[in-house]
């Protein structure tokens, strides 16, 4: 996370071959092709971003389970 006067950047570094690379654009592709789940999404990071975290990782873990489950919708609808 990098904090600047007029922008903040979460930026995600990989190194090449990552399986979190195929799972983060399998991410974003569901959440570009669904109707539901993008709201749903931000809903929980807007809930989530209210509340105070002693550290930075207690809120990206606190959306691991929407997360999962919007993984899950995806794969189920690429295998459908």
């Amino acid at each position: 996370m990098l904090k600047g006067p007029d922008t903040n950047i979460n930026l995600h570094v990989l190194p090449p071959g990552s399986p979190e690379t195929e799972r983060t654009l399998r991410f974003r592709d569901h959440l570009r092709a669904s109707e539901a789940d993008p709201e749903l999404y931000e809903r929980t990071k807007r809930q989530l971003a209210a509340r105070h975290w002693t550290y930075l990782q207690q809120y990206s873990d606190a959306k691991t389970e929407v997360i999962e489950t919007i993984l899950a919708r995806g794969q189920q609808s690429t295998t459908a």
